[in-house]
């Protein structure tokens, strides 16, 4: 029985994890390894006479059944076209998704590797490359279940939440301005370039999320797959000063471009989608509070100095929001 203060992961006992994979009609050898991930809970398991597996557990409520079925299309669609993908596995009776004690998981093949470097040119070149082929795929349809990327993803209820729960009184008003602000920018810099076209994309494609081995790397972890412009899978692979990022974005394009088409007008939405996932993170981690697993990895966010650093980084960002974008 669940206790009335714990979280729902608190179920997922060494004994679980193997039962729940034991249910599919492997043999686990007690070997379990927890993987870095905080909004599921992802591990590998030891299985006998054969490769480990890793075995992903869904955090409940955050996805439905069809959204996380969704992303296992798009996926083994991928896959069907040669792209370095991990799908989930198939059962004997098709079934990527599974359901164990109310908690839905999924089993994959493990893949290793490192992040790739994102300051060496062949290898942006060949991720351009790659990228470009999983939008050609993923320009073909539409997610019917998945979210949409746009001016409206901002988390307003939980921007209130913070603000009576965890922002300190002395920063409330200064968080509601610059939030206020750069909403409204946003919001204003997406219509500048209205029309857009939303594809299935990635959504969360910076280095944690390659695996670089043999000179190539795979693409992991679809779970924050969405309708949204092409640019949103690009713009997390630039870092540096503007000159550094205008060099690394020129790579990227050109071999891009070798398999999708690439609409120039999206370069704006660059430091708005930037925007967007500095507000988002801070609700995502409001939003996670319950779960011990945060309060032991993120516990300098319900501190002041937190507070204060990250106003000042958005008051930062409002500031690059007016510049000129970067141009091909």
């Amino acid at each position: 029985m669940t206790q009335p203060n714990s979280h729902p992961f608190d179920r997922l006992t060494p004994d679980f994890i193997m039962d729940a994979v034991e249910s599919l009609g492997y043999r686990c050898d007690y070997r379990i390894l927890p993987l870095n991930s905080y909004e599921n809970r992802v591990y590998q398991v030891g299985i006998e006479e054969a490769q480990p597996l890793i075995a992903k557990f869904y955090r409940p409520g955050r996805w439905n059944k069809k959204q996380i079925l969704e992303e296992h299309q798009f996926t083994r669609e991928l896959a069907d076209h040669e792209l370095p993908v991990v799908p989930p596995l198939a059962s004997d009776a098709g079934e990527t998704l599974h359901c164990f004690r109310d908690f839905y998981f999924s089993l994959s093949p493990r893949k290793g590797g490192h992040s790739p470097e994102l300051d060496n040119e062949q290898h942006l070149a060949i991720i351009g490359r790659l990228i470009g082929r999983i939008h050609a795929v993923g320009a073909r349809s539409k997610f019917r279940q998945r979210k949409t990327l746009n001016a409206q993803s901002i988390d307003l209820e939980t921007i209130t939440l913070i603000k009576e729960r965890f922002i300190p009184a002395d920063y409330a008003q200064a968080y509601s301005s610059v939030c206020r602000e750069l909403i409204a920018l946003i919001e204003q810099r997406f219509a500048e370039v209205e029309p857009l076209r939303y594809i299935r994309t990635h959504g969360d494609c910076h280095n944690g999320n390659m695996l670089w081995r043999d000179d190539a790397p795979h693409f992991v972890d679809f779970d924050d797959s969405v309708m949204a412009p092409a640019v949103q899978d690009l713009w997390m692979l630039l870092s540096g000063d503007s000159q550094q990022q205008q060099r690394q974005l020129d790579t990227i394009i050109n071999a891009y471009s070798q398999f999708h088409d690439f609409n120039p007008a999206e370069l704006r939405l660059i430091e708005p989608l930037r925007s967007l996932r500095m507000i988002n993170y801070t609700a995502w981690l409001a939003r996670r509070w319950d779960d011990p697993a945060f309060k032991r990895a993120f516990s300098w966010f319900d501190t002041p100095q937190y507070w204060g650093e990250h106003i000042l980084e958005l008051r930062e960002q409002l500031s690059i929001l007016q510049e000129p974008p970067l141009q091909l």
